[in-house]
């Protein structure tokens, strides 16, 4: 067996708990818009009191994942990945299990209570920590494609989730999500090797040679130091010194922070848009997500393993920004129900922009604080997270209302575009990047400068 094949085969247990998380997890969406305008408003299209709902949710776990995320990737730099994924995993099921039960007014606000709470430890966690997992147990020179992979991975369990939804009830969907997650953090926990320094991986091999103590006048190997709470814990100074010794890292956290303004002002506004402006139902938010799942894996489990070699993450990571600015300027501009689709087709070449954007920020980084960097751009994409709601969410619930100052509902949508286009404009500034962990003193060069 070849060393790539090798790499891959460490990975596949991952994977699955990837592809079957995400299952659990997306399968609702395309649901949660219809069950949360009826518990609130029944009977009508356009309802501000659940925009604002949805802004504030999104608002508060953007500030607890902001405070979580970098602590999470740091506790998983020394216990390894699989203790720390089984936490949020667990969370991820209690809401789940509240709408698999009832969808009445007060299962909502159950719900939604449980959900802003778990949401601020599992939002992103399982991403990032899969990152760092995957960052462990495969070569820099593979990276690329196999963060390509991991997140086509998700767009299969995204399309695959989106499918099941499309065919069944709501009443059943929020039951088999319960249900798969479950399976999946049964499955983690049973057939997930941890990666940590007890595993023979390549970076693990370099954390040991990194790592070491010393006993009396002698200096040994300590393979699995113990973490230092005093020193571990404040990880946003962890942040700040990874934007301060690293230019690529902190331009990667720039995009990285406009882009997930940009999404997260899209999340808010697109649903409640689509459902006041077309009357969309769940079934064809289901065929719009459809079309997304499928353009997912396609573009990233097809085109990104053949352009990444060629064309580098900077070039493809500019061409997802551009294609992301114009999608989200599409929707803006839908004048018939049709419209949508054809903005949603443009994600076969939207969705290469995460994967490159991680790519690049691990190769910032040496094997030892793979989760901390993932962490961070996690963290700061939260921050993201609560911006946006504060400035999206009012803008959509004026321009879908009666009173707003002039005929737009698509106002909000297009500022996204505004703030990708940022994106972009900032991705021109990131070179060709260096690898830390290869080449430590010529980075520390390049970056100086």
């Amino acid at each position: 067996m070849t060393e790539s094949k090798m790499e891959y085969e460490r990975l596949r247990h991952i994977f699955v708990t990837v592809f079957l998380y995400n299952f659990a997890v997306f399968m609702v969406i395309p649901a949660i818009t219809d069950v949360t305008m009826l518990a609130l408003c029944p009977g009508q299209d356009e309802c501000s009191l659940a925009i604002y709902l949805s802004g504030f949710q999104q608002a508060v776990t953007g500030l607890g994942s902001l405070m979580v995320m970098p602590v999470v990737g740091n506790l998983s730099d020394s216990y390894g990945r699989k203790a720390l994924l089984t936490l949020p995993m667990i969370l991820t099921i209690l809401p789940l299990a509240i709408l698999a039960c009832g969808r009445t007014k007060y299962f909502f606000y159950g719900y939604y209570a449980l959900k802003t709470l778990t949401a601020m430890f599992c939002e992103g966690s399982v991403l990032s920590l899969s990152l760092a997992y995957v960052a462990d147990n495969i070569s820099e020179s593979r990276r690329s494609s196999a963060f390509g992979i991991l997140s086509g991975i998700g767009s299969s369990a995204f399309l695959c989730g989106t499918l099941t939804s499309r065919f069944i009830s709501t009443e059943s969907t929020f039951k088999v999500s319960a249900f798969v997650a479950i399976l999946a953090t049964l499955y983690m926990r049973f057939f997930l090797p941890d990666s940590s320094c007890n595993i023979d991986s390549t970076s693990c091999s370099k954390l040991i040679l990194n790592k070491t103590k010393r006993i009396g006048n002698n200096v040994v190997d300590d393979p699995c130091p113990k973490i230092q709470i005093g020193k571990r814990i404040p990880s946003i100074d962890d942040m700040i010194h990874l934007l301060k010794t690293s230019l690529i890292f902190r331009q990667a956290a720039i995009v990285a922070f406009f882009t997930n303004l940009a999404e997260g002002g899209l999340r808010e506004a697109l649903l409640y848009f689509l459902k006041a402006r077309f009357h969309f139902n769940k079934d064809q938010f289901a065929d719009l997500m459809l079309i997304v799942g499928v353009s997912g894996v396609i573009s990233q489990l097809v085109l990104m393993p053949i352009l990444v070699p060629g064309l580098g993450e900077e070039k493809l990571l500019r061409i997802g920004l551009l294609a992301s600015c114009v999608h989200m300027i599409t929707y803006s501009i839908s004048w018939a129900p049709w419209v949508p689709y054809v903005g949603t087709a443009i994600v076969v070449l939207a969705v290469f922009s995460s994967p490159c954007l991680r790519s690049i920020a691990s190769k910032q980084v040496g094997p030892e604080e793979q989760g901390k960097a993932q962490g961070c751009i996690s963290g700061i994409g939260s921050f993201a997270n609560i911006i946006s709601p504060l400035v999206f969410t009012p803008l959509t619930a004026i321009f879908l209302s009666d009173r707003a100052p002039f005929h737009f509902p698509g106002f909000s949508i297009m500022c996204t575009g505004f703030a990708m286009m940022i994106a972009f404009l900032q991705s021109l500034m990131i070179r060709r990047v260096p690898t830390i962990s290869n080449n430590k003193s010529n980075s520390n060069a390049y970056n100086e400068a």
